[in-house]
């Protein structure tokens, strides 16, 4: 499906605030509030998912790998050719080999991670030439407030353990 440039930014935008969504579940778990959301061609939801590195005890407890994974698994297929990934925050590098591991034609993300974030540390997997699939990249669609949920989620926990240290 064919959309103009702004009816395009407005679907992604939709679907960020659905990401957001699920990164505020992921804050209300103390979980680090990412959320991320699989699409089809026809901007239809596949999957939805958040960070669960604590509850899982899983370092690659990533959202962008659980949705993903549940995307695969519903369409019967590893490759999401086609499909799109919207994720609240710049995805790691880690998540960036899985997106183009599994084929997806375009990320959306919100906020740049300028200490985590593939992109923003150099590793362009989403165009590098030397691997056999490239994707688009979109960033900082509604970039200001996945960034103030995130900024807000790590000014709580050190608030909270700064009180644990002053009350020793």
């Amino acid at each position: 499906m064919n959309l103009n440039p702004a009816a395009q930014l407005l679907r992604w935008e939709n679907f960020m605030d659905q990401a957001i969504q699920e990164a505020q579940i992921a804050f209300d778990n103390q979980e680090v509030p990412v959320g991320a959301i699989v699409v089809d061609e026809n901007f239809r939801e596949i999957s939805r998912a958040r960070n669960l590195k604590e509850a899982a005890f899983n370092p690659c407890g990533h959202a962008e790998i659980y949705a993903i994974t549940e995307a695969a698994q519903k369409m019967k297929n590893w490759r999401l050719t086609n499909c799109h990934l919207v994720v609240s925050l710049e995805p790691c590098p880690m998540c960036m080999a899985a997106i183009q591991q599994a084929r997806l034609e375009t990320v959306i993300f919100g906020a740049f991670d300028k200490k985590g974030g593939a992109i923003s540390l150099g590793f362009h997997l989403h165009n590098d030439a030397r691997l056999n699939h490239q994707m688009k990249v979109v960033g900082g669609v509604k970039g200001l407030e996945c960034g103030e949920l995130l900024s807000r989620f790590f000014r709580e926990r050190r608030e909270k353990y700064n009180s644990v240290l002053s009350s020793r």
